[in-house]
């Protein structure tokens, strides 16, 4: 794997820190999770595969055992507002004076600085401050909030990830670490950069959801089948287009492209609802009408594409599969964690101390003083 032998501290945090650090993880680093020794950490799906070290870094005694582990380490996500680990004396001056290769990872909302830097925030104000949200939603609707995924895990998680991985190769020619410092704003309108560049382009030019790919256009849009379920139709180009209106038993005569979308759009609503949504995939499977079902969570690891493909794995927790690790990579292929089981709370704390050369008299003193959690149990 890319990354193996890469060691990776990530602070636990919420979605956008483990999602980076299962990323890395997935591509073969080694990742703990530095947990708190009371349990108290954000709840994290996205855990599998790695090392748990419950450890109090409010102690000074936690502040130097996590300065020496990251002596020995190669990157670090911290997922907190500004200041927060400089308070506890772990900013990226201390720790990159300890170990010059260090890769310090920073994934916030809003950022080190600006007006605001010091606030709390979710995805969606994240996105909102980005300008996407403005584009997301219906006509004459008020905008829709797209899940938690374009700030979190599209410009954060997976943009941070992609910032250590630069960082490790620049480090390759220098020999030195650096700072990573990713927010989730930036993150997200750097994600948005085709929709900014692209608002002269006659895609747009029209209020939110009157647009070609905005819902506004009978042919990018998705319409619900006889039993409930929907279908999604993609058929921008013409020659697309004009297969969509065979699998519906209409001619472009019947129904130009480029004209009457309101009329269309209920032509076709009433269409679909004609036939189950297998019925429709019978008509436009294998075809390049560019139309496919609309699959739930537990429906999309069962389709026969992504069946072939092995586009899902077994997860060692949930009942639901978890999507296979991406991009693949002909000689050295990542290996999912979703398929190892998530820690237990202080799991690996002894083990990763005593890696460290803590003895076991000093591990169990350290406990005692509630400096960290050692899962027994697990021992």
């Amino acid at each position: 794997m890319p990354l193996k032998g890469i060691r990776v501290i990530e602070m636990g945090g919420l979605a956008p820190a483990p999602f980076c650090g299962m990323v890395l993880g997935d591509f073969g680093a080694n990742v703990i999770r530095v947990d708190r020794v009371d349990g108290g950490s954000p709840p994290d799906c996205l855990s599998n595969g790695k090392k748990s070290l419950a450890l109090n870094v409010k102690h000074p005694k936690g502040v130097t055992i996590l300065r020496r582990l990251c002596k020995n380490s190669d990157v670090l996500i911290e997922p907190y507002r500004k200041g927060v680990m400089e308070k506890l004396g772990l900013g990226p001056k201390v720790l990159l004076e300890d170990n010059p290769k260090l890769i310090y990872a920073r994934l916030t909302g809003f950022g080190q600085h600006g007006k605001y830097s010091n606030m709390a925030g979710h995805d969606i104000n994240y996105v909102a401050t980005s300008g996407l949200l403005s584009l997301f939603g219906r006509r004459g609707e008020k905008p829709t909030v797209p899940l938690n995924i374009v700030a979190d895990f599209g410009g954060g998680g997976m943009l941070c990830a992609f910032g250590i991985v630069l960082a490790l190769m620049e480090r390759s020619k220098s020999g030195l670490g650096q700072v990573v410092d990713n927010n989730m704003v930036e993150g997200a309108a750097y994600l948005g950069s085709w929709l900014y560049r692209s608002q002269m382009e006659p895609y747009w030019g029209n209020p939110r959801g009157e647009n070609m790919l905005d819902s506004g256009a009978p042919f990018y849009d998705t319409y619900e089948t006889k039993d409930g379920k929907y279908m999604a139709v993609g058929a921008l180009e013409p020659q697309f287009y004009s297969q969509f209106l065979q699998g519906l038993g209409l001619s472009e005569e019947d129904v130009p492209q480029l004209s009457n979308f309101e009329e269309h759009k209920e032509l076709f609503s009433k269409i679909f609802k004609e036939k189950t949504q297998k019925e429709w995939c019978e008509v436009y499977d294998g075809t390049d009408a560019c139309v496919t079902p609309v699959l739930s969570l537990l429906e999309a690891p069962k389709h026969p594409h992504n069946e072939e493909r092995h586009s899902f794995v077994t997860t060692a927790d949930t009942l639901i599969p978890a999507p296979a690790a991406a991009p693949g990579l002909s000689r050295t292929p990542p290996l999912t964690k979703a398929t190892e089981p998530k820690p237990d709370l202080g799991q690996h704390t002894a083990e990763i101390l005593l890696e460290n050369k803590y003895t076991a008299q000093e591990i169990k003193q350290l406990e005692a003083e509630n400096v960290i959690f050692t899962n027994r149990s697990k021992l």
